[in-house]
């Protein structure tokens, strides 16, 4: 079958896509976007999380066709997105945020179970996604992030742009080491503070619950989101 949807900004297309095939699948392999990571393919580790029409979930959870006529955002785009959204008064260091209940609607649970941000155990997951539309209001509406382009060279690479605050944090508080799950984290934290600017330990373990790391004890992964909570606020 043939499935059409936006990736970063730009319509794709990808043909003789099986039934059964991922997200994540036609993200790395048919449209040469590698920055979303394949390592459980259970929805467990949030490597290869993106956001589906601004909704943060594991693309190896969601099948391609459900992808069809969505938006999707992965790292390769992020920082463009990041930029976009400052740039339209969608970034809530300069507009009131609103809390987004549309994770729930989209299958997304963030429970601190242990493994995970809190440094306690095995993490929570970021599931599937089966509404076309957002059960609730996030930080940039569903039809403000249809509306962005990034620059074709920018959505596959991310080269040539100024990173967003978030990837400029994880670099400047050393949150980065094999650098396998950073992808996930960085989409995760972008989509967190998109909503909560101001967000307290408590939100930030909550918000990265479903995405592991096996070389950090999180704690510069926490420094890093602070960071860049910090310099949004003194954007404003």
């Amino acid at each position: 079958m043939r499935v059409s949807f936006t990736v970063n900004g730009c319509p794709q297309e990808a043909d003789d896509v099986w039934e059964g095939e991922s997200l994540l699948y036609v993200l790395r392999e048919r449209m040469g976007l590698p920055g979303s990571k394949n390592a459980c393919e259970q929805g467990e580790c949030g490597s290869c999380t993106v956001r589906l029409d601004g909704v943060p979930v594991c693309a190896c959870l969601v099948a391609a066709g459900q992808a069809e006529g969505r938006d999707v955002v992965t790292v390769e785009g992020l920082a463009e997105y990041a930029k976009w959204r400052a740039e339209r008064g969608g970034c809530p260091a300069s507009a009131s945020a609103s809390v987004a209940t549309a994770a729930v609607a989209e299958g997304r649970t963030a429970a601190n179970t242990p493994g995970t941000a809190d440094g306690s155990g095995s993490a929570g997951t970021a599931g599937t996604a089966e509404s076309s539309t957002p059960a609730g209001p996030a930080g940039t509406s569903l039809d403000e992030a249809r509306r962005w382009a990034a620059r074709g060279q920018h959505a596959h690479t991310g080269d040539g742009v100024e990173l967003s605050p978030v990837q400029q944090a994880f670099i400047d508080a050393g949150a980065v080491q094999c650098g396998f799950c950073t992808p996930g984290l960085l989409v995760a934290a972008d989509e967190m503070l998109e909503r909560n600017p101001d967000p307290s330990d408590a939100d930030i373990r909550e918000a990265l619950s479903g995405n592991l790391c096996r070389c950090t004890g999180y704690e510069k992964i926490m420094d890093a989101v602070r960071l860049a909570a910090a310099r949004q606020a003194e954007e404003v």
